[in-house]
């Protein structure tokens, strides 16, 4: 990963996680409570419904790479933006984009909007005006309906978090074992294909 890409995505995330819990905590009048992020005594269904949904869109976008061409460029691109990122940054990009987009889109977009606005700006904020992003837009549709729905059924969040958690965590490590060894300076170019 680029020397000061986590940092910064650290930042971001703190900002979007925090922004979410202020407005949370504004539209409930108080302080935000325990149990919108886990509930102890459902903690084992919830994260095993946060595992089968983060597994069933690791499928589909399997499936995805599979039978669309766009999905392979798409991941070429992702990964040569993650080239050079370890293991553990992979991880903690994935808990921290986890934690803070679920909190800011399920718990306070979702809490005040609904789930299609919520998974709507979700999805137009992962792929914006690119058209080389569409495909990650509408894969950030289907996954934002999943997320929200968890939190529907299961009235928190622990399982929103746990399902883009796994989608990020194995998305993010495999993207980065993909990707090419950044060019330092002074390295000659790479060869011409």
């Amino acid at each position: 990963m680029r020397p000061r890409l986590l940092p910064l995505a650290a930042g971001f995330y703190l900002l979007l996680g925090g922004a979410g819990a202020i407005w949370i905590g504004l539209a409930r009048g108080g302080p935000i409570p325990f149990t919108l992020f886990l509930r102890p005594a459902a903690l084992g269904g919830d994260l095993l419904a946060g595992v089968a949904a983060g597994a069933g869109l690791l499928a589909l976008w399997a499936a995805g790479r599979r039978w669309l061409p766009l999905a392979g460029r798409l991941e070429r691109r992702l990964a040569a933006a993650l080239a050079g990122t370890s293991r553990e940054e992979a991880l903690a990009l994935a808990l921290l984009s986890a934690l803070a987009e679920e909190v800011f889109f399920r718990g306070a977009v979702q809490g005040a909007f609904g789930l299609w606005p919520a998974a709507l700006l979700f999805a137009l904020l992962h792929s914006g005006p690119r058209r080389d992003l569409v495909l990650w837009g509408a894969f950030a549709l289907v996954a934002g309906l999943v997320c929200g729905a968890l939190v529907v059924l299961r009235g928190q969040l622990a399982p929103a978090i746990a399902a883009h958690f796994l989608v990020n965590a194995v998305g993010l490590r495999r993207l980065a074992s993909a990707a090419p060894p950044p060019v330092e300076c002074g390295d000659p170019p790479p060869p011409l294909c």
